[in-house]
């Protein structure tokens, strides 16, 4: 059973593959994630929450970086995610992650826009 969305929503929350076998890549995708969430606050003026920018800190810091971990967490901020966005970095469509939350974004009526990195280069 999917969850459902709640009454209120003040979020956008922007979705990007993460996990990868090489710290680099890892690296790279946080600092994207980084400068779109930046890009969609400032220049969009949304209340946007990249669980990337938060989780990746704290997988630097030990704690599991994988989509069976941070599911329960995610799914909890796209019931309050009034839009998804989907970084489109390369990755995005192997990406468990990014399609499971595509998916549940789905299953929960919410609405998904896509954004080209080069778009905020």
């Amino acid at each position: 059973m999917s969850p459902t969305r709640a009454a209120y929503r003040p979020l956008t929350y922007l979705a990007n593959p993460y996990s990868h076998k090489t710290a680099k890549v890892r690296k790279y995708r946080f600092i994207a994630a980084r400068n779109a969430t930046k890009y969609l606050m400032e220049s969009e003026g949304l209340n946007v929450f990249s669980p990337i920018v938060h989780s990746h800190p704290l997988h630097e810091a030990g704690m599991r970086g994988d989509w069976d971990f941070w599911r329960r967490v995610d799914i909890e901020y796209l019931r309050l995610s009034e839009k998804v966005v989907v970084l489109m970095l390369d990755g995005w469509l192997e990406s468990v992650g990014v399609q499971a939350e595509i998916k549940l974004a789905k299953e929960m009526g919410i609405p998904i826009e896509y954004l080209d990195p080069k778009r905020i280069e």
